[in-house]
């Protein structure tokens, strides 16, 4: 079985998480010229808007365990393949984290302590939010994202935009879910940056694999029910 799918997916999940959070931890709070709440949503956005049209064709560009179980759930992708996409997208995102923590510890005051873009709950999230708000940010953010995946990449939808609308759905998570977890909707995005944190980051870190697995299984799920996709299509899968 050709690597090439596998080595994509760790690409561009390398991409989204050094991009992404390093968007948070570097540049976000820089004195006077910070990018902000807005900034940082921006940029996990174009970081799969730019991977989308690099490994669309390669491996469908999930970069993300919930995607990858929810295009499974909605029929969108082998069975046999979740397992070796999310290897791959897990350790993309470590060592995304680990290049990041070189970089960002070479800067005077640098800190785990302040997160280095870890999600968390009730006195780890941004605003104080309780595991139950977070819980339910997590699941309902991550089916919103796969219905707009399974839709964006549709047979029937246009063709070519796909990326666009993927990338823009997830500036809008961020948008509203930042505050609440520092979001995730991506386990292995959260995995990452909580390995070098340790401690609370760790112990916390089972919401953030079980809320978004579980949302994407929704997501998957009733968009197939809303829209089949058209047969022989299969999203991930590398046309031979």
């Amino acid at each position: 079985m050709s690597l090439n799918k596998y080595v994509a997916e760790l690409i561009g999940t390398f991409w989204l998480t050094f991009a992404g959070c390093g968007s948070a931890v570097i540049a976000a709070g820089f004195p006077e010229v910070g990018i902000g709440l807005v900034g940082v949503s921006l940029a996990f956005g174009l970081s799969v808007v730019t991977m989308a049209y690099a490994i669309g064709h390669i491996s469908g560009c999930h970069l993300n365990p919930a995607v990858t179980l929810g295009l499974a759930a909605g029929g969108r992708f082998p069975l046999g393949q979740i397992a070796p996409y999310i290897i791959a997208q897990v350790l993309g995102a470590i060592a995304a984290s680990a290049l990041l923590y070189l970089i960002a510890s070479g800067a005077p005051g640098f800190d785990l302590a302040k997160g280095f873009a870890s999600n968390g709950y009730a006195a780890h999230s941004p605003g104080q939010y309780n595991l139950v708000a977070c819980f339910v940010m997590e699941v309902v953010m991550t089916m919103m994202f796969l219905i707009v995946i399974m839709g964006a990449t549709h047979g029937k939808a246009p063709a070519g935009f796909a990326p666009l609308a993927i990338g823009l759905a997830l500036v809008m998570i961020h948008l509203v879910s930042i505050p609440v977890t520092n979001t995730s909707v991506n386990p292995a995005r959260s995995t990452g940056p909580a390995l070098f944190v340790g401690g609370w980051a760790i112990g916390q870190l089972w919401l953030f694999w079980v809320a978004p697995l579980i949302g994407g299984v929704l997501g998957g799920v009733i968009y197939r029910f809303l829209s089949p996709q058209p047969t022989g299509v299969v999203e991930g899968v590398k046309p031979k």
